[in-house]
């Protein structure tokens, strides 16, 4: 029994010393006892100091606390906006679809699509500058579809939303870049003699992004490839629609796959 006293007693002391750690961990967090509005506040606060880690931190905590109510619904809207001004897409994503999941009619949902739209097209710059450095054949343009399809949405949606306009100037860029992916991808199958997948890449690039300047070279894509081909009639066919359409057209010149011109939006 008397062994057994002291080493209950040191047990015992052990068990407060963690419960007193765990007990000034709780109130170490100063915003305990915070209502939604001053969580928020403190959390709008810090994203407009640009201190998107702990903006997000405390929406994170007003979404647990109070997961029900408006406060909560414009915590997911802005913790969207931290990851997206933080260089974290996939975050900003997950947020924006889980908002847009659990609010279907709110009042904010041009913003949401906007931000959607946002997102995607950030990472479009990068997909640009690839295209003409590298083979892109078998690299799948997804984010600027999917950015072109979020400012689509919310143009139709909401077409006097004030986010609209840049939205559409968003989508004529974005078209051009897919138009310019196309051109690409037909370079890459031409130059490797793959002639057919090339006519063909130029042909969807025409009948889908007919009002882009890569129209032009698309046409003379399929003109030089269906000479390579032996498919005069076609070339023949092709070529009058490319002079009829742009008389001074020089893309039948040597060379006129690699001007860099083609490979930008505009």
């Amino acid at each position: 029994m008397g062994k057994i006293l002291p080493r209950f007693l040191a047990c015992a002391s052990v068990v407060v010393l963690l419960a007193g750690c765990a007990s000034t961990q709780v109130d170490d967090d100063e915003t305990k006892g915070w209502s939604a509005e001053k969580l928020y506040g403190a959390a709008k606060a810090e994203q407009t100091d640009r201190n998107f880690e702990k903006s997000t931190k405390l929406l994170e905590k007003l979404e647990a606390r109070f997961p029900y109510g408006r406060y909560a619904q414009q915590a997911q809207l802005d913790e969207a906006y931290n990851h997206y001004k933080n260089q974290e897409p996939l975050l900003a994503q997950a947020a924006i679809d889980r908002f847009i999941k659990s609010n279907p009619v709110h009042p904010s949902m041009d913003y949401a699509l906007y931000l959607k739209g946002l997102v995607s097209f950030n990472e479009v710059q990068g997909f640009l500058s690839a295209i003409s450095k590298q083979d892109m054949s078998e690299r799948d343009p997804k984010a600027a579809k999917e950015s072109f399809e979020a400012f689509k949405e919310l143009i139709q949606r909401f077409p006097e939303s004030k986010y609209a306009a840049d939205s559409q100037v968003r989508m004529a860029y974005l078209l051009g870049a897919l138009a310019s992916y196309e051109l690409h991808v037909g370079k890459y199958y031409y130059k490797r003699g793959a002639y057919l997948a090339a006519a063909n890449r130029g042909k969807h690039l025409i009948e889908t992004y007919s009002n882009t300047k890569q129209v032009e070279a698309g046409l003379a894509m399929m003109v030089i490839s269906y000479d390579k081909l032996g498919l005069t009639e076609l070339r023949d066919d092709t070529k009058r629609i490319l002079l009829k359409n742009y008389p001074d057209t020089e893309t039948l010149t040597k060379g006129f796959f690699e001007d860099p011109a083609w490979w930008t939006p505009f």
